[in-house]
């Protein structure tokens, strides 16, 4: 018996790993399998979806839908709609750590929404400068950074409270807020600067400033967007929309270590399960790249046409 048990683990297929890419031309966040880099199915969430966050253990995708008013709860494995959560024009958003609460940019109402996800029951509303984009929580859930872009400020939130602790001005349209691993800093990057700006999450003072722009990595116009860290926290990776590049960053001295070549308006990046592979959204190419990082060799771009905005990766 003890030996039947064990050739079924050795036969049992590993888990597989799905790619979620939301389109904000149309209704859909396509699935694209893993293993063959192909696209399986379109997902059909309500218009312009954007924003997308899965839950820590992969079974749910959110997404904002932001011309439906509304976050789509997804169940990855079926592939299907289980909940909606009504909220007006979501872009960004993030959720507690423990998957509780949800807190969602309402862009066109310049505010930050909070929401129980158990019965959908909005809890806060708090004012915020224009447009905002871009959201996070802190990793012990006490702090909710909102970023504003025509304020560009990246608001400072008391998730207890609503409080806002203090408004920090970054560079010109900050899109995407990101914390480091350990909690201990936090990144904003500025579109239209082409920059990132580091501030550590105890003081609130800036630590240091990553230029894109006057780096000399392109000819095109770089636009600093999407960040994500690897779970040890030892390397950094920002997606540079128009300049059609992701940039490697070492956390510890801010210093660009290298790019790879992406499609045009790399706007997010996700890393996969293993961290082995990054996969960009190229809002303006209508593809997905996908960079191995393992040989440090740029695969070739998955075709899924529209205009690709959020992905995330899970197993």
């Amino acid at each position: 018996m003890k030996l039947l048990f064990a050739i079924a683990l050795i036969a049992a297929p590993a888990s597989a790993e799905t790619i979620f890419v939301s389109d904000e031309a149309s209704d859909c966040v396509t699935a694209v399998d893993g293993g063959t880099l192909k696209p399986i199915e379109c997902i059909h969430v309500g218009k312009r979806p954007r924003g997308l966050v899965a839950s820590k253990d992969g079974k749910t995708l959110y997404v904002a839908v932001g011309n439906a008013n509304q976050i789509a709860i997804v169940d990855t494995v079926a592939r299907k709609i289980v909940r909606t959560l009504s909220t007006p024009d979501p872009e960004t958003f993030a959720l507690t750590p423990d998957e509780t609460r949800i807190f969602i940019a309402n862009e066109n109402d310049s505010e930050l929404s909070e929401i129980r996800i158990a019965d959908g029951k909005v809890l806060r509303q708090v004012a915020t400068g224009g447009e905002p984009e871009g959201t996070a929580v802190s990793r012990d859930g006490k702090l909710v950074i909102q970023a504003s872009e025509t304020g560009s400020m990246a608001h400072v939130i008391d998730s207890a409270t609503g409080k806002i602790l203090d408004n920090l001005i970054v560079d010109t349209r900050p899109r995407y807020i990101a914390f480091t691993p350990d909690g201990s800093r936090f990144w904003v990057s500025s579109e239209v600067r082409g920059t990132v700006t580091v501030f550590d999450s105890g003081s609130l003072k800036q630590l240091g400033k990553i230029d894109f722009e006057n780096a000399g990595l392109t000819k095109e116009l770089v636009q600093a967007n999407g960040i994500r860290f690897t779970r040890d926290g030892k390397r950094a990776f920002v997606g540079l929309g128009r300049g059609k590049l992701v940039a490697e960053v070492d956390p510890v001295s801010l210093k660009i270590v290298r790019t790879w070549p992406v499609g045009l308006r790399a706007w997010n990046l996700a890393l996969s399960p293993d961290e082995s592979r990054i996969y960009t959204a190229d809002g303006l190419d209508g593809t997905m790249s996908v960079i191995d990082l393992k040989t440090g060799n740029v695969l070739p771009p998955v075709k899924l046409g529209g205009k690709p905005w959020g992905v995330v990766s899970v197993r």
